[in-house]
């Protein structure tokens, strides 16, 4: 009786479901959190890397490391108590992607290391004091986005020399974004184009601004803006047919784009788990210094310019690291 009646017991025990046991943080894990404005699926897929990263130095999921993800929903005001959240939950680590998050995580907590996964321009947006000596409780990585910016605009010069107008969407609550408006800005000017600058505080008002401005040569389009608002940017790219201009190669296949110079973000998401690795071994975030990318890839996307009957001079397609066909 004794042996059935436990028999029965493993059995009971067996069909509980997991979710009752999933909740539970192993002993001695390290607790990261992952801050974000908009999870897009480009987003999903550099997470992913960070997680795989994680994983290649040690950190497994469920063993040793818990992850918690709070994404804002691409509503800027939701990012302080989801920071505060992350701090109440008292995480080792708080892992931010572009400015705003990690502006909301720096004010949130001054202790607890914030490692800054990817950022156009930290010490220009005051995430940090200098890149080889942080200072305070954040690090992390650079895209040196304002030097690509201007270098994008000389390629898509080249590569559509009868471009006059070119459009830029951007954040006016994104400081870090503001600096690349500034330098794209001095970049048109130098190539004798006219930028139309076009805000996007919400959905509705770009909306809005897309059917209202004049029609440009191209459209620029930042990795968050595309994270934020990828509904509304590819609709009006299938509508009117304009190239848009990227800046990562992860979002050189998407509907309309043309080409992309930049840095590989997937990369730094990757590398932004080494940061992590080295804070929960002890390491202190101003000792790290915040590295930035060595490689610039040029992609050219030969499916929007045959779609779009745009042609491609031979010389760009030599240069570019990678064509899409």
């Amino acid at each position: 009786m004794r042996r059935r009646a436990f028999i029965t017991l493993l059995a009971g025990t067996a069909v509980l479901p997991v979710s009752a046991f999933g909740q539970q943080r192993p002993a001695n894990a390290a607790r990261i959190g992952i801050l974000t404005r908009k999870t897009d699926a480009s987003v999903t897929n550099q997470i992913s890397a960070f997680r795989q990263g994680l994983q290649d130095l040690g950190w497994i999921e469920g063993k040793n490391v818990t992850i918690e993800h709070r994404d804002a929903g691409g509503e800027v005001i939701r990012l302080a108590p989801l920071a505060a959240e992350l701090v109440a939950r008292n995480v080792d680590v708080i892992v931010t992607v572009d400015t705003p998050p990690t502006q909301a995580a720096e004010q949130a907590t001054s202790t607890i290391p914030i490692v800054i996964a990817v950022s156009a321009d930290p010490v220009g947006a005051g995430l940090v004091k200098s890149l080889s000596h942080p200072g305070g409780n954040a690090t992390g990585l650079s895209l040196l986005a304002p030097e690509t910016d201007q270098k994008t605009f000389e390629v898509l010069k080249e590569t559509l020399p009868g471009t006059k107008r070119v459009a830029m969407i951007f954040d006016p609550n994104n400081r870090g974004m503001m600096l690349r408006l500034k330098a794209v800005e001095v970049a048109a000017a130098k190539l004798s184009l006219e930028l139309q600058s076009i805000a996007a505080p919400g959905a509705n008002e770009l909306t809005l601004a897309l059917v209202a401005m004049e029609r440009p040569d191209a459209v620029f389009v930042l990795s968050p803006i595309y994270a934020a608002y990828q509904k509304e940017i590819a609709e009006f790219a299938t509508k009117t047919g304009v190239p848009l201009l990227v800046d990562t190669s992860g979002l050189a296949g998407e509907p309309g784009a043309l080409l992309s110079y930049g840095a590989d973000i997937t990369s730094l998401f990757r590398r932004a788990a080494t940061f992590v690795d080295k804070i929960l071994r002890g390491a202190k975030p101003a000792d790290l210094p915040v590295e930035q990318p060595a490689k610039f890839d040029l992609v050219i996307n030969l499916r929007t310019a045959k779609a779009l009957g745009l042609n491609v001079p031979p010389t760009i397609l030599l240069r570019a690291d990678k064509v899409i066909e």
